[in-house]
């Protein structure tokens, strides 16, 4: 299927050849009929996209202060890998669609295949042939409403909710900032209210247009027509709400807001737009100042968006899937017309020359739709003809792959999953590697899937997981997908014969880890790894060598200063993803039980009430104790791992793969000082797990090492909820 996408480091746009979505549980495969370019928002990205490096930097700062924080914590070698990573990557483009219902996932029963429903969300309601759309972004479009009128809901959505928070009442009059296609939509929706409008922008031709759809009166903001209608309409007291539907750096709408609003009045931000607030002037008419967040309450929460877990309406009464069908219900009854802010419908497979016209503003448009294939099929040639006539983009069309890898005898890998952690840390070493071949890679989205066969050189990018397992030319398969999949999808490559390497958490639930044993065991396939790369880090390696063999138990120290996670943050949805520690624990459990050599026999944990911290020991055999302290509390500068092992009057100290020290009685060995860099065994880990799949050999680490490791990483929870010490021997 095709699809629009963008480089944002180039600012290349093209219509790319990707596979088409898998239909997964709790959403609906959707065929596009129209979708709806966001002339604000999207130009915007596009905009960005071609500016230099410096100018990307200036126009997010906010990102700047990411790249700084992932300098600090992980080096640059590895912070530039990720950073350049996302910018060379095809990103999406568009998030309001109205299509046909294709295929429909398990836990649906609201649609059927053949249903006509507006799609929302900006990873979901793509400019794509096809979208897999989860529950709570789709919304059923009324009996008699034309496609490219529901097209419009998503975007409708966002002034809906811009209208709801201010909170506008029956005979009041507001002042709408800026009348592109948001604003001409908020005009509407204040008029359908009986509130009276004024609207303010510098575009006569879209003064005009809000004059016919409804507003009392529109003029130039920088003009003395607009305060004279507001003094007017108000008997000078200033309107009741300003929305702010402009974007810009200007900041002339937030001082226009605060000269024309009446005192104690409402200032809602729908737009992006500069917010220098005067203070004297908000302070002294003690101004109301909301923002109004996208479609609605659920936007950015994945359990409401991806997982489905609706709102009671008891409680929130206009989510944004209500606010969709609350939209869509407006316009198929007449109390918003969309129709007048089409200036052009495009097929889509003019996409690209589209986006050109209107970056370079040959295309002045408030609205413009994609038309897509069959539904041009269905309804004939376009009725309105092409404002302009725009040169095509050089480079433009079918994305191309790069050419696969050539090898005498190569060791044939599939990927499923091509995430930030697969395409910063594992692929970029497996591409440059001789005697590797990329086959395949699957993903459940269609976009990421083509992003790595672009970068790295896959010979295939596809969503079936099914014919990659049946492939006999894969020799191995890794599994780099979401926590909770792990276990399934490498017990079903296990049973395909394939040798596996699977990110860690290998599972998480004891259910899940038999689960994998059992297929271990009808197979009889155990060639399996498990992401545990911290003991092929090369300066933690030749630090265990120097510390040398030991005669008397050791007592080790792990501190790991994980820091928080960003808000949205798919490790923080516990319910699905498991906790924190249980996804990522097992790499110090491995570490420690590597040092010293031997598998844990017992776990003990506390926890303070209130937030993630974990203190974790481990008992081994021989009496050798390790304690992991595992905080999201502590200093973002400080260093995220740090390692002491005591034992037979030596230490061995590791500074956050930066430096490692031996201590033995007066003789002190340091590593080299790396402070640029940090390498914490991945390409050590992928070499070694390669040359095992390539000679037949034995895994890097042994299979009873891994059910050990995951075994005592999930004996935590055991432990917390006891109190006590858990054996291993129970804990399985």
């Amino acid at each position: 299927m095709k699809q629009v996408v963008q480089n944002y480091k180039s600012g290349e746009l093209t219509l790319l050849d990707v596979p088409v979505p898998g239909c997964k549980p709790g959403g609906v495969l959707v065929r596009t009929a129209y979708s709806l370019i966001s002339t604000g928002t999207e130009l915007m990205k596009v905009s960005e996209a071609g500016m230099s490096m410096l100018g990307k930097a200036r126009s997010r700062p906010d990102q700047v202060a990411k790249v700084v924080q992932s300098v600090a914590a992980n080096g640059v070698p590895a912070t530039y890998r990720k950073v350049m990573g996302k910018l060379d990557s095809y990103t999406p483009l568009g998030y309001s669609l109205c299509g046909v219902v294709e295929q429909v996932g398990a836990g649906i029963d609201d649609v059927k295949a053949g249903d006509l429903v507006a799609c929302a969300g900006n990873e979901h309601a793509l400019h794509a042939e096809l979208n897999w759309v989860p529950k709570n972004l789709y919304a059923p479009v009324p009996d008699g409403l034309a496609p490219r009128h529901a097209a419009f809901g998503t975007v409708g959505s966002i002034a809906l909710q811009g209208v709801r928070q201010g909170e506008s009442r029956l005979g009041e009059v507001a002042l709408v900032i800026g009348l592109g296609l948001i604003g001409q939509l908020v005009v509407q929706l204040l008029t359908a209210s009986g509130v009276r409008v004024v609207g303010a922008d510098p575009d006569p031709e879209r003064c005009e247009l809000a004059e016919r759809l409804g507003a009392a009166a529109c003029g130039d903001p920088s003009s003395p027509a607009v305060e004279s209608a507001v003094a007017s309409l108000t008997d000078g007291h200033g309107v009741d709400q300003v929305y702010l539907a402009a974007g810009g750096g200007s900041n002339q709408p937030v001082e226009l807001a605060a000269r024309l609003c009446r005192d104690r009045g409402r200032v809602v931000d729908i737009g992006k737009c500069r917010l220098d607030l005067p203070w004297n002037a908000y302070y002294e008419k003690e101004l109301d100042v909301r923002f109004s967040r996208s479609y609605g309450p659920g936007r950015y929460d994945p359990e409401y968006e991806i997982e489905g877990r609706d709102y009671p309406i008891g409680y929130v009464r206009w989510t944004e899937r209500r606010n969709l069908a609350c939209f869509l219900d407006l316009v198929a009854r007449g109390r918003v017309d969309v129709e007048p802010l089409i200036t052009r419908t495009a097929a889509f497979d003019d996409a690209v020359e589209t986006y050109r016209g209107l970056k370079e503003g040959d295309l002045k448009a408030v609205a413009v739709l994609f038309r897509y294939p069959e539904q041009a099929a269905e309804e004939g040639p376009l009725a309105d003809p092409p404002a302009v006539t725009v040169p095509s983009v050089p480079g433009g069309g079918k994305g191309s792959s790069a050419p696969v890898r050539a090898a005498k005898t190569p060791v044939r890998l599939a990927f499923v999953g091509a995430g930030n952690y697969a395409t910063s840390m594992l692929l970029p070493h497996l591409a440059r590697r001789d005697g590797v071949e990329l086959s395949t890679v699957v993903t459940t989205t269609a976009l990421s899937a083509a992003n790595a066969q672009r970068k790295f050189g896959f010979r295939e990018a596809t969503t079936d997981l099914d014919a990659v397992l049946g492939d006999p030319s894969v020799d191995a398969v890794f599994v780099v997908t979401r926590h909770s999949s792990h276990a399934e999808l490498t017990r079903r490559a296990l049973l395909a014969g394939k040798a596996v390497f699977v990110e860690k958490p290998l599972a998480l639930t004891e259910d899940e880890l038999t689960g994998v044993l059992a297929a271990v065991e009808e197979s009889g396939n155990d060639r399996l790894q498990v992401g545990f790369n911290r003991r092929f880090a090369p300066l933690l390696q030749e630090a265990r060598k120097r510390f040398g063999a030991r005669t008397g138990p050791a007592s080790l120290r792990y501190l790991v200063n994980a820091g928080r996670l960003d808000h949205g943050s798919w490790y923080l949805q516990q319910g699905t993803e498991g906790s924190r520690f249980a996804g990522e624990g097992g790499h110090f459990v491995d570490t420690a039980s590597w040092l010293l050599g031997a598998d844990p026999v017992s776990v003990y944990a506390l926890a303070p009430s209130g937030n993630e911290d974990l203190q974790v020991v481990l008992g081994y055999p021989d009496g050798s104790t390790a304690t992991i302290a595992y905080v999201t509390t502590g200093a973002a500068g400080f260093p995220k791992e740090t390692l002491d092992l005591v034992a037979d009057g030596k230490v061995l100290q590791l500074d956050d793969f930066v430096r490692t020290s031996v201590y033995d009685g007066r003789k002190r060995w340091v590593s080299s000082r790396l402070p640029k860099a940090r390498d914490k065994g991945q390409s050590a880990e992928l070499a070694a797990f390669v040359r095992a799949v390539r000679t037949g050999g034995p895994m890097p680490v042994p299979l009873r090492s891994l059910v050990a490791t995951t075994t005592a990483t999930l004996a935590v929870r055991a432990a917390l909820t006891g109190g006590a010490p858990v054996t291993l021997a129970e804990a399985r």
